[in-house]
């Protein structure tokens, strides 16, 4: 019986190492467009960040494919679903938001973010760009707490029971939409605060699962790609969130069959269905806001803020990038 010990595979990549490498790609898309911020150009801005992040990308060492990106090929130059990233490595699906809250950059508001996730192939629901109803918690609480087919009274009256605090105590998050007048109403109604974003779901359903943000839960409807990307991170803490896409009309309903075969397209769905398997997820600040610090520039450097996490450890990691642009290869333009 030999005592050798067996090499290891050139293509088994340490997750620690990928967890890292993907905070270079969203500081990347983050310096790119924070030289948009407040500049009143949401497009260049998105443009910025997209085009730095295919970039960074190029040195990641994974064969990567995009299933959550900027669109399909005849819709978006880079960062396409099913374009291929990474510079070799394993077979892995990459969710991208180059900038998540465009308009919160180009108006310099809060909560503007660059986002990606990834998963070992097949672990991401392929999700069209249809709207998709979200109920999100944090972790430590009974399963089921919450549930997206119940009223949002009896959801925050067994959520305050499980906290062990008083419904008035309690904060939903939610997109400040005139489709959401009713929930926002009945919230109120019941005795809870209310924090409204004009933008930036994914931050607000990742802020309901992070004791720092005090926000106790997040609920509504906003992107499907930006759910997938939520609950990439939500995974990562053991927090809770059901969700179930939503259609317009028959042929987004089609669609959504043909990018999942076999599976029922209006069903309920669970975090696992979203985001299963080891996941990553990496997040940079461009504008100040409830989930991290924006980006703060000076002429030869920046500094960055960034939210890694791993769904295999649970660890939670807040970076700061210090950014010296006389021995960078690149500079923002």
């Amino acid at each position: 019986m030999s005592d050798a010990i067996e090499p290891i595979p050139s293509f088994v990549v340490s997750d620690r190492n990928l967890a890292l490498e993907l905070v270079r790609v969203t500081e990347a898309a983050a310096l790119a467009s924070a030289h948009w911020t407040g500049r009143g150009k949401k497009n260049d801005a998105d443009g910025a960040a997209v085009e730095a992040m295919r970039t960074a990308f190029d040195t990641v060492a994974i064969d990567g494919t995009v299933v959550i990106g900027e669109g399909e090929m005849d819709e978006a130059p880079m960062l396409y679903i099913g374009e291929k990233v990474g510079s070799g490595g394993p077979a892995m699906d990459i969710a991208v938001d180059p900038l998540e809250g465009t308009n919160l950059c180009a108006k310099d508001m809060p909560n503007a973010i660059t986002v990606v996730a990834l998963a070992e192939k097949g672990n991401f629901l392929h999700a069209p760009d249809v709207y998709m109803d979200k109920i999100v918690v944090g972790p430590g609480l009974p399963e089921g707490v919450v549930d997206l087919d119940s009223s949002i009274e009896n959801n925050l009256r067994n959520l305050a029971k499980a906290k062990g605090k008083a419904v008035r105590d309690l904060v939903l998050c939610t997109l400040d939409r005139e489709r959401h007048e009713e929930l926002i109403a009945k919230a109120w109604e019941a005795g809870a605060r209310v924090r409204l974003l004009t933008d930036g779901d994914v931050a607000g359903a990742i802020a309901a699962c992070l004791d720092t943000s005090q926000v106790d839960i997040y609920a509504g409807s906003g992107g499907a790609p930006e759910g997938v990307l939520a609950a990439a991170a939500i995974r990562c803490v053991n927090g809770q969130m059901q969700s179930r896409l939503l259609f317009e009309d028959d042929s987004q309903r089609e669609r959504a069959q043909k990018m999942n075969p076999g599976k029922n397209p209006d069903r309920k769905l669970g975090l696992h269905d979203l985001a299963a398997g080891s996941v990553l997820f990496s997040a940079t600040g461009v504008t100040s806001g409830t989930l991290l610090k924006g980006i703060h520039q000076y002429p030869n450097h920046a500094v960055t803020h960034s939210l890694v996490m791993r769904s295999k450890s649970g660890t939670v990691r807040f970076i700061e990038g210090y950014h010296n642009f006389k021995t960078k290869t690149w500079t923002p333009q």
